[in-house]
């Protein structure tokens, strides 16, 4: 039996190299820095204990009410609107993403949401940037070594999608490696876009559309078959088009064209839990869609919110599902090959990082 058939402990799943392509930036504050920002700025928030604020945050998102859920960004939000904050908030996700294991992270972040005090988007970006670049610093000094690019998001209800895909383009050299749109799918469909994703094609740019997370298979279709995707940012809903009852499962058309063009899901099992798409981690589409093999990796989406980290969804899904390291370096290696850096640094981190790395822990 190879060592990579073992079952990993989280010990050794915290050891792991990980790759990360669906984390939100304004979903992943620490919750000392949320309140040392808010007592400057005069921002009032539910409590100023930490580890309190953390469970609050978590309450909310867990609590099935849509008001709660969004009242958490207000707050995470409101301390990312002064450029030094913005700096400050992405150095620590690029420290604590490190700190877990993770070697490569696209994170992704909607400019015009920081701009309420008076910020261009350019500057919201080259803040972000900044702060990315010193936390990959300060990483290194503490002996990890890390990655982090961005992904620059539009939001679907209001107009400025175009002109922050523009500014993905425009920084592209400079760490943005892609594109994506986020907020609500029910009432806004990703073809409402469409003007822009034909321009991103135009541009050779890259792009993921957030689909079948709270809306189904017509989101999933029309991110694919009209806007060109070339990952889905969730996509858990392909899963309604797979009839598992039947021996071998019988995959629809569209859940067959999206394994057979290996189109990346992005997958957030401990989110998804939280908005209902499953009941719990053992019931989540995720086992089923490894196992048909689709193109499964797995992410954070908003760790604050969902009290989590790369680690504890990688363990959650080994106690569900009886995942072994190669399982494990499998979905890794589905990040890596479906990220939006160069081919070449991909198969770098694949051959000199990941498969080293599993080669080594799984054998201790």
């Amino acid at each position: 039996m190879s060592t990579l058939d073992k079952i990993p402990t989280p010990a050794q799943i915290k050891r792991l190299p990980k790759a990360l392509l669906h984390d939100h930036l304004d979903g992943g504050l620490r919750p000392q820095t949320i309140i040392d920002i808010a007592k400057e700025i005069g921002h009032e928030l539910p409590s100023y204990d930490a580890v309190e604020l953390a469970e609050w945050f978590r309450a909310s998102c867990d609590s099935g009410s849509l008001v709660r859920y969004l009242e958490t960004f207000t707050h995470t939000v409101a301390v990312m609107q002064r450029r030094e904050d913005i700096v400050r908030v992405a150095r620590e996700c690029a420290v604590d993403l490190a700190r877990d294991g993770v070697v490569y992270a696209e994170v992704r972040m909607a400019p015009e949401l920081l701009t309420e005090k008076g910020l261009t988007l350019s500057a919201a970006i080259e803040a972000i940037l900044e702060g990315f670049s010193a936390g990959e610093k300060e990483a290194k000094t503490e002996g990890n070594n890390i990655r982090v690019t961005l992904l620059l998001c539009g939001m679907r209800q209001n107009q400025l999608s175009q002109e922050v895909a523009e500014l993905a383009v425009k920084y592209r050299e400079r760490g943005v490696v892609g594109f994506d749109i986020a907020g609500p799918e029910d009432g806004f469909p990703p073809s409402d876009q469409l003007d822009t994703f034909e321009y991103l094609r135009r541009e050779n740019a890259h792009f993921t559309i957030h689909a079948g997370e709270a809306y189904g298979l017509p989101s999933i279709w029309e991110a694919i078959q009209l806007c060109g995707a070339e990952r889905l940012g969730h996509g858990v809903r392909i899963i309604d088009d797979i009839d598992l009852n039947h021996t071998p499962p019988r995959l629809g058309r569209l859940a067959a064209y999206v394994r057979d063009r290996r189109i990346p899901l992005e997958m957030c099992p401990s989110s998804n839990i939280q908005t209902g798409a499953a009941a719990n981690f053992a019931d989540h589409p995720i086992g089923d869609l490894a196992k048909l093999r689709f193109r499964v990796t797995v992410n954070t989406d908003n760790r604050l919110m969902s009290a989590t980290s790369m680690s504890r969804e990688m363990s959650e899904l080994v106690t569900a599902f009886n995942w072994s390291f190669l399982d494990l370096q499998r979905v890794t290696i589905n990040a890596l090959k479906s990220s939006f850096i160069p081919f070449e640094e991909r198969l770098a981190i694949i051959e000199t990082v990941v498969k080293p790395g599993y080669l080594a822990i799984s054998a201790e």
